[in-house]
């Protein structure tokens, strides 16, 4: 495994400030619920080169592609990684887990929300019989290890339940158990959905299929991090979230094809993006190469891209930076137009809202 452990981010000649990425968001337009069906959803395409949109609905997005194109996906699984409980004091509590550290040792890093902070050692006694000691501090996470666990993915879908962004402001129930994940999630452990894959139904992929897409697969967990707000207003000072993620040699290759026959790379959702992009930073040609590793790669205005020619990507949270990896790949003006016509025409935003199609801005 290689593993990416600088701070990658883009080369910039002026400093990119955090506010450069606010916009006003009326909170109705907040999705807090998924449409009545996968692929219901609007499509807004923005093309990066012209800046031209135009308001499309995700039924029709095979006719943006072509035989020979490359549709890159993030099979990750969100697990049930909300789980409650109380402490051995009797002091209620909540954990979140971010990650799983060693599933043969039953060991999480998690965030554990407390009227008081857990000490080492102490015991937390969690709803569904599961029982985990804290090992340790990591940051804003704590070290957990969880006790009698001989599955701890078993465990944590048994105690857990689905953990639905801070912007959701409903309970999980088990219509989220089922929307809040894709149709092909396939790799346990994410905290958050790859949500531009939420749209796709098994419809939508034979339909991409018949028309001569490739379909290819790589794996990010995606993690608690990505819904954490930035606090710097220099972003050249902003410290980004570690995620991990897997590309296989057969979307390499499937890549590699593509390019040869001069077709296009689609990134569903900005984790396939990001780890495609971190894939090829780990060795100085920039050449695609298979292989796991932990990515910080923070991609703002100023970072030229690579791998990836298309985006398909939900709406995201003001000053986020997801917002700005959108601004870098469509231009940080067509951005704001973008966002500003969604506003104006009451696209849905967020998690369960609206999708994106857009066209790199090759300058």
């Amino acid at each position: 495994m290689r593993v990416a452990d600088e701070d990658l981010r883009a080369s910039i000649i002026a400093p990119v400030k955090l506010s450069d990425f606010d916009y006003a968001l009326p909170q109705g337009l907040i999705a807090q619920f998924p449409p009545a069906e996968r692929g219901s959803s609007r499509l807004l395409h923005l093309d990066g080169a012209s800046g031209l949109l135009a308001n499309q609905h995700f039924r029709e997005l095979p006719e943006f592609l072509e035989a020979g194109d490359v549709l890159v996906m993030n099979d990750t699984r969100v697990i049930n990684a909300r789980l409650t409980g109380h402490k051995q004091s009797g002091g209620q509590i909540e954990v979140l887990i971010e990650r799983v550290l060693d599933s043969a040792d039953a060991r999480v890093l998690a965030q554990v929300r407390a009227s008081k902070s857990p000490r080492t050692g102490m015991r937390l006694l969690l709803k569904g019989g599961a029982e985990a000691e804290v090992l340790g501090r990591a940051g804003e996470f704590y070290e957990l290890r969880f006790h009698d666990c001989p599955d701890i993915y078993a465990l944590i879908e048994r105690a857990g339940s689905v953990p639905l962004p801070p912007y959701i402001s409903h309970q999980a129930d088990a219509a989220d158990a089922t929307r809040y994940q894709t149709v092909y999630a396939k790799t346990p452990g994410a905290v958050a959905a790859p949500t531009a894959g939420l749209h796709f139904d098994a419809a939508m992929l034979a339909a991409l299929q018949a028309r001569g897409v490739t379909l290819a697969w790589l794996t990010l967990h995606v993690g608690a991090g990505t819904f954490q707000p930035v606090r710097v207003e220099n972003l050249a000072e902003h410290q980004m979230h570690s995620e991990w993620y897997s590309l296989p040699q057969s979307t390499v290759d499937a890549i590699a094809t593509a390019r040869a026959a001069g077709r296009r790379v689609i990134a569903v959702g900005t984790t396939s993006l990001r780890a495609l992009e971190s894939a090829a930073q780990l060795n100085e040609a920039g050449e695609l190469r298979a292989g796991s590793a932990e990515t910080r790669l923070f991609i703002m205005p100023g970072y030229a891209f690579r791998v990836v020619d298309r985006l398909i990507t939900n709406f995201h949270l003001p000053r986020s930076t997801l917002l700005m990896l959108v601004s870098a790949f469509a231009g940080t003006e067509n951005i704001r137009r973008a966002y500003l016509h969604a506003v104006e025409n009451e696209y849905r935003f967020f998690s369960y809202g609206d999708a994106m199609l857009i066209e790199r801005n090759s300058q």
